[in-house]
């Protein structure tokens, strides 16, 4: 059942990725807010430097290993969804801010992003601190996909199966950290990961269902 958990998180987690560099490149947008992918790309980098190098995790064997293989491999995929956010993202860029301003203030995001990464580290080790900031963000990801929604007002960059599989790419290590090893905040959180994520279902759902009647 770990390894199900396991491969299924991976997976829904790369149809997450793929997804959002489809979109990207093809709409011409970014699929990813911005702070969830900083959050994101930072935590897989650093843990993937950490596992490797550092043996951070223990002896990379079994899942340790396919997960830090999982890991880099995720690192690639978001660098290309960042790419794909400093070439489209300017669009969106608040009218009354200098746009000189874009690149300065994404980076300042990332790089606190990774100190928080590393405040994290710091605080609770390795292990719960890679289970910790992972849900969080997460959490953070659920939310900021219902304002990207909401704020562009269509389905631009956006997509019921990058919806369907972010849900059960969180639901999957929900099930597997947080009621099978039983952590209560893992399971609180990634409670309200599924509660966010199947509202954002929801109302993309709706949207599809509305297009389609005015068609």
């Amino acid at each position: 059942m770990t390894v199900f958990l396991t491969l299924l998180s991976g997976i829904g987690w790369m149809i997450v990725y793929e997804e959002c560099i489809r979109l990207g490149i093809r709409q011409k947008t970014y699929a990813m807010p911005f702070w969830a992918l900083a959050l994101n790309i930072t935590w897989e980098a650093i843990y993937s430097y950490s596992d490797i190098f550092l043996g951070a995790h223990g002896p990379l064997t079994g899942i340790t290993a396919a997960q830090a293989v999982v890991n880099v491999f995720w690192v690639c995929l978001d660098c290309v969804i960042l790419y794909t956010y400093f070439k489209y993202g300017k669009k969106e860029w608040p009218k009354k801010i200098s746009e000189k301003l874009f690149v300065p203030w994404n980076v300042l995001i990332l790089f606190c992003s990774a100190l928080l990464q590393l405040a994290f580290i710091k605080e609770f080790g390795f292990f719960l601190a890679a289970e910790y900031s992972a849900f969080l963000q997460n959490l953070l990801m659920s939310i900021l996909f219902i304002h990207l929604f909401i704020s562009r007002k269509n389905m631009e960059g956006q997509s019921l199966l990058l919806a369907v599989a972010k849900w059960i790419g969180t639901l999957a290590p929900t099930i597997l950290m947080g009621v099978m090893q039983f952590n209560i905040v893992v399971l609180t959180v990634g409670f309200f990961c599924s509660v966010f994520d199947i509202i954002y279902i929801i109302l993309l759902v709706k949207e599809k269902t509305e297009r389609k009647a005015a068609s």
